[in-house]
């Protein structure tokens, strides 16, 4: 299939896609050879099983799904699901925009896989998918302060972990950085320096 041809294949499936479940679509647009679906969050559920079910889609497989955070934005997060089509081979993307305080309706129901997915979502990002038989922590500790996909997330984190060989056991401490940080003069690394390179006496001259 040519990449003109794949681009009309995806309109028409968008086109396909929107008449049948305007309730559930904001928006579509094919960009980069992709299909990308934004839902809303009354509707994902609902679409997200016509998606599934639907002789025309048939996205049977689901990839993936993951977040991205616009701390910026008033519905600062984007949830992002993936699906795969092995019938009509085909891959279409699905964004929800949710605000920092809303719920996600859980896809478990539709999708079995999605369980550790949206665990996953939970515990980076701190998004609350409502439903979910076991919303936890899937990948940091038990006790972890913060989400760490959260753009105001420090690259230090709050606390780190160590093993102390006088009580036998594992303890928490907040984090100490080991050093001071350094002091950048942001000076060309050949100025100051005691020889001369080929060229320079041309500059002076």
């Amino acid at each position: 299939m040519t990449e003109h041809a794949n681009t009309d294949a995806l309109i028409e499936l968008a086109h396909h896609i929107e008449s049948r479940r305007s309730d559930c679509v904001s928006s579509t647009r094919v960009e980069f050879g992709e299909l990308t679906v934004t839902a809303t969050t009354a509707g994902l559920v609902g679409l997200i099983d016509f998606l599934r079910t639907d002789g025309t889609c048939k996205f049977s497989s689901l990839v993936d799904i993951t977040a991205v955070d616009y701390p910026t934005r008033p519905e600062r997060f984007d949830v992002v699901y993936h699906f795969l089509s092995m019938y009509r081979n085909h891959r279409i993307r699905v964004t929800v925009p949710v605000r920092e305080d809303q719920m996600v309706p859980s896809i478990v129901t539709v999708h079995k896989s999605a369980n550790w997915f949206e665990r996953e979502v939970f515990d980076m990002f701190g998004i609350i998918f409502s439903g979910h038989p076991d919303l936890r922590r899937i990948l940091t500790d038990y006790g972890f302060r913060g989400h760490p996909l959260r753009k105001d997330f420090p690259t230090t984190g709050y606390t780190e972990v160590r093993y102390d060989e006088i009580e036998k056991r594992v303890v928490y401490e907040p984090v100490k950085l080991t050093q001071e940080y350094r002091q950048f003069d942001f000076m060309s690394p050949w100025e100051g320096a005691k020889y001369v390179l080929p060229g320079d006496d041309k500059a002076k001259a």
